[in-house]
């Protein structure tokens, strides 16, 4: 099976692992909406939505970019309309943004912390409900719906809390949301499930992350060819999962990692924070 004339709808898409997954898809013939906030290109971040829609027509599938505010629940109504009316519909929502701020409760603005938790957990659940429509259809019409969110694995490890607990609350906020929608929707034949990588990955956002040396880490690549696995499956059989990348390519067959490390040969990964 593969992703062939499937519609995703990704958030925050423009760059990083979201990119990576949309270009796994576009391989396949996909159809993609990049819903992202980032349209004009920013020097200190590379980028946008539109540059993003090229790459994955150069992949080989159709992208309809939307400039997006996940947390804005209007835009991200919009942003579902103008997808499944451009493509004939939403079979895969894949809940990416996300925003970080590793700091202790004295150094966390309430600003940030509302950012993550409205980013987050808000717009995990607020795309998971604008998308539901269109899942359902899909689920009704045979074509494997899925809903994947880039969240860890559930825990209640203090060790997870302590250092950063606005970031982890949001964090672990979006995967709540996979046990909770997995069971929801299991009736459906919805496929609901959490992805994480078993290492750090080389995005913008190691720059978040103090001590961490890109040699040190994976390409996103990883957690795409993971993430294509886990789309390809049957939702009626593999849902409720949190999965990690290195456990679903092994599963697949996959035995040599080292060609997604950042610089092969490298033996000092980094395991990545919740793992």
């Amino acid at each position: 099976m593969n992703l062939k004339g499937k519609t995703l709808f990704i958030s925050g898409g423009s760059r990083g692992i979201g990119l990576a997954i949309a270009l796994r898809a576009a391989a396949d013939g996909a159809n993609v909406v990049i819903a992202a906030k980032t349209a004009e290109p920013n020097p200190k971040l590379a980028g946008t939505i539109h540059s993003a829609a090229r790459e994955i027509e150069q992949a080989g599938g159709a992208c309809l970019p939307v400039q997006t505010d996940i947390r804005d629940e209007a835009q991200v109504l919009e942003a579902v309309r103008l997808g499944a009316e451009r493509f004939g519909g939403i079979d895969v929502l894949v809940n990416n943004a996300s925003a970080i701020g590793l700091t202790a409760t004295d150094s966390t603005p309430m600003k940030r912390f509302d950012l993550m938790l409205g980013v987050n957990l808000r717009g995990t659940y607020l795309c998971t409900q604008a998308c539901l429509p269109h899942l359902a259809r899909s689920a009704q019409q045979g074509r494997n719906p899925h809903v994947l969110t880039l969240s860890p694995p559930l825990t209640l490890k203090a060790q997870w809390f302590g250092p950063h607990v606005a970031y982890s609350i949001a964090k672990y906020g979006m995967s709540l949301c996979v046990l909770g929608h997995a069971e929801e929707l299991r009736p459906h034949g919805i496929g609901v499930n959490a992805l994480w990588p078993r290492t750090v990955i080389l995005t913008a956002a190691l720059k978040m992350i103090p001590g961490v040396r890109p040699e040190q880490c994976r390409r996103p690549e990883i957690v795409a060819d993971a993430a294509h696995a886990i789309l390809c499956s049957d939702p009626r059989t593999t849902s409720g999962n949190f999965f990690l990348d290195e456990d679903v390519l092994r599963a697949a067959g996959v035995s040599d990692f080292d060609p997604y490390a950042v610089v092969p040969g490298t033996r000092e990964l980094l395991p990545d924070l919740f793992v």
